[in-house]
Parts: C-alpha cells; sequence; structure tokens
C-alpha cells in the first residue's frame, strides 16, 4: 500500500519560504495524481496543489503565484515550494495520493504543521 511521509514544515515568519518534501513509497509513483492538502484550526480541509503524472498541476486561488508544486519521479518525491508566506497559511499541511483512475485522494500522510507569524 502507498506510504507518505511528509517534512519540512516548522515556524516562519511573514513573508518568508519555506519547501514541504512528501516521500511516496509502496506502489508505481507514476501512476498516481499527488497532493497537498491543509486545514487550519476549525476550518475544512482544503486543496492546495496537486500534480498528475504528466506535471500538469493546479493550484488553489489563495496560493496561486506563491506555492509552487513539483514532483520528482527518480526520487518518488513530491516538493511545495512556499514563497510569501502569510499568517493565514498557517495550518497542517497533508500530502495525499489517489491513483489516476481514482477521483477521491485515498492515501494520506500524518501531517506537517506550518506556522506564519505575522
Amino acid at each position: 500500500q502507498v506510504q507518505l511521509e511528509e517534512s519540512g514544515g516548522g515556524l516562519v515568519q511573514a513573508g518568508d519560504s519555506l519547501r514541504l518534501s512528501c516521500a511516496f513509497s509502496g506502489r508505481t509513483f507514476a501512476s498516481y495524481v499527488m497532493g497537498w492538502f491543509r486545514q487550519a484550526p476549525g476550518k475544512e480541509r482544503e486543496l492546495v496543489a496537486q500534480i498528475t503524472p504528466g506535471y500538469s498541476t493546479y493550484e488553489a486561488d489563495s496560493v496561486k503565484g506563491r506555492f509552487t508544486l513539483s514532483r520528482d519521479h527518480a526520487k518518488n518525491m513530491v516538493y511545495l515550494q512556499m514563497y510569501m508566506l502569510k499568517p493565514e497559511d498557517t495550518a497542517i499541511y497533508y500530502c495525499a495520493a489517489k491513483h489516476i483512475s481514482n477521483s477521491e485522494y485515498g492515501c494520506w500522510g500524518q501531517g506537517t504543521q506550518v506556522t506564519v507569524s505575522s
């Protein structure tokens, strides 16, 4: 089964940058769409960005132009590069995966905390 392990979260100041990493294992990486979700206290989990095996990307309007998602098929890694962080970006960030034949994400990492101070 798919295993996902996030790393790279932390406490930063507004305007700083941070890169989250997600290590994928257990299945064929090239068969999975990879996404990053986040959940802030008292809010619903939201999709931040996703990338297909063919490198097509989607970013939520709230992060467009500030966050960049990439994947490395040689290393089975996904990266979320975050620039110009804002306090409202504070959340637990989750790496997720869905098989290309599935419509829903079914594999989740344990999450990593990102805190942006003003």
